[in-house]
């Protein structure tokens, strides 16, 4: 049995990213653990959705809980630093925000359950955070020199293949189903190329489990969502492949697996 532990910036963001890998993993009787920055303070809430004083941070730690359980995560922690925000909104500036934290400090901490768990593969996200939220750069920031604090050598960017991105999106708009403008500044800014890319895992086999955990995030991610309305080919074509670039090893698509 290996281990694998995802590391993320908000509840709900190890479903989309890097759902299918961790339920494959499961599946496969491999220990998967799973490790969030921050409770998702900042998340918008539809009215009616949270009880009687709930916070939002309370219903999205229980919600990732339910999702974990769905995928077979076998531990789940979270490292209780504030959500940011989006970029440039007052939320960055709160001392006690993922973005405003010491890099040596977070990732003192997060390497401490690394050593703990001994990965064999550990996933983070790309320099840019995917898509440039600052809790996700700082995934990437505090990740990596976790890793390399912990001795932890199989080191994963989970990301998003750009160039496929590009496909979906041009086909969405031919289709009506999407408005050229919503795919100004995603071309660009997105993940990563495909040339850039080493990994490429298959979760189609998953797709249920993966449509299901995130459900249960229903705080953020509502049934009458893009995500949960989509058509089944569509969702397959988005969320069938989950892709990585490996730091350390040179580009190309060689890998299917983490583990």
């Amino acid at each position: 049995m290996a281990t694998l532990v995802t590391f993320h910036a908000h509840p709900d963001d190890e479903v989309i990213t890097t759902g299918g890998t961790m339920a494959r993993a499961a599946a496969d009787g491999h220990r998967v653990v799973l490790i969030v920055a921050t409770a998702g303070e900042h998340g918008e809430v539809a009215d009616g959705i949270l009880g009687e004083g709930e916070s939002l941070g309370e219903r999205r730690v229980k919600e990732l809980h339910e999702a974990a359980a769905i995928l077979g995560v076998a531990r789940v922690e979270v490292l209780g630093y504030r959500d940011s925000g989006m970029i440039s909104t007052p939320a960055n500036d709160d001392p006690g925000c993922f973005w405003r934290a010491d890099v040596e400090e977070a990732a003192g901490r997060l390497a401490a359950l690394l050593r703990e768990e001994q990965p064999d593969a550990f996933t983070v996200y790309d320099p840019n955070g995917n898509y440039g939220h600052p809790d996700h750069i700082q995934v990437h920031r505090v990740g990596v020199r976790a890793a390399e604090m912990a001795g932890v050598e199989r080191v994963f960017e989970a990301t998003v293949n750009r160039d496929e991105m590009r496909k979906l999106f041009r086909r969405a708009v031919e289709e009506g189903l999407m408005d050229a403008p919503t795919t100004e500044g995603v071309d660009r800014t997105m993940g990563l190329p495909e040339a850039e890319l080493t990994t490429r895992v298959d979760v189609l086999e998953f797709l249920e489990l993966k449509k299901r955990a995130l459900s249960a995030h229903a705080s953020q991610i509502p049934a009458d969502s893009f995500f949960l309305t989509m058509p089944p080919e569509a969702f397959a074509a988005a969320f069938g492949t989950e892709w990585y670039r490996r730091l350390g090893v040179p580009p190309g698509l060689r890998e299917t697996a983490l583990l």
